[in-house]
């Protein structure tokens, strides 16, 4: 496969780079309008990771161990989250996604989806159709494997 003239690869990253902040503004548009708190990401990490330490959950999160250890607490207290001994290392724990995790983490889910939904009924320019295109490519995108060049998650 011969690679893009340069002319294509400057434009597509000039759009992957238009991608990246327009996603990021959506996300915090959301956040915006639905005000979730740092445990819906905490639920969202279990989910797609499935269990893991604090300290783990810390480094996906960006943030300090005592910072996600608080969290994590919060979140045991109100039943999202629950803790077992770490089958390696008796001195760890793991943080399990509960019930009444996926619960919530499907409550903010459906929140999230009704608000973009919301806004593309009121676009005369673009459909159910686009989304969906939108959607493959960015889940594409999420799952292709890192490049080389990748300095990986870091975001606008």
């Amino acid at each position: 496969m011969t690679p893009p003239p340069d002319h294509a690869l400057a434009r597509d990253r000039a759009l992957g780079s238009d991608l990246v902040t327009y996603a990021a503004r959506l996300v915090r548009a959301v956040r915006q309008q639905l005000p979730q708190g740092p445990g819906a990401r905490i639920l969202s990490i279990l989910d797609q990771h499935g269990a893991l330490s604090v300290t783990a959950l810390a480094g996906i999160d960006r943030c300090s161990q005592p910072t996600m250890s608080v969290a994590v607490r919060q979140l045991e207290e109100q039943g999202q989250v629950s803790r077992v001994a770490h089958p390696d290392d008796a001195r760890s724990t793991l943080v399990h996604l509960t019930d009444g995790g996926r619960a919530e983490l499907a409550r903010v889910r459906e929140a999230n989806g009704r608000m973009v939904a919301e806004r593309l009924t009121g676009s005369t320019t673009h459909t159910t159709e686009d989304l969906r295109t939108a959607v493959a490519l960015l889940r594409d995108l999420l799952d292709a494997p890192a490049s080389p060049t990748d300095p990986g998650g870091a975001s606008p």
